[in-house]
């Protein structure tokens, strides 16, 4: 399955010209590619596919739709826990 998982954007950066992002997912970090809402900020949430932040999400939204899927185990199994590393 391949879902579109919302994000905290922890940290903002560039890389060969690409607007990028480190973004938490519930305490879950990952490195995704910001260009398609390069004027989200820190702190802001957004809705990840396949590595690529596609639309800005309120707080609340976000965070309902991560308790949802934590509780029915998507978030490991859709973030590849094997890939990424955990916020400290």
């Amino acid at each position: 399955m391949c879902l579109a998982v919302p994000g905290k954007v922890v940290d903002k950066f560039e890389t060969n010209g690409i607007q990028m992002g480190k973004m938490d997912f519930d305490g879950i970090t990952k490195n995704i590619c910001l260009a398609y809402i390069p004027d989200i900020q820190i702190g802001e949430y957004a809705i990840v596919h396949v590595g690529f932040a596609i639309e800005k999400l309120d707080e609340k939204s976000a965070l309902e739709t991560l308790e949802v899927f934590r509780n029915m185990g998507f978030l490991e199994e859709e973030l590849g826990l094997s890939e990424v590393e955990t916020v400290q």
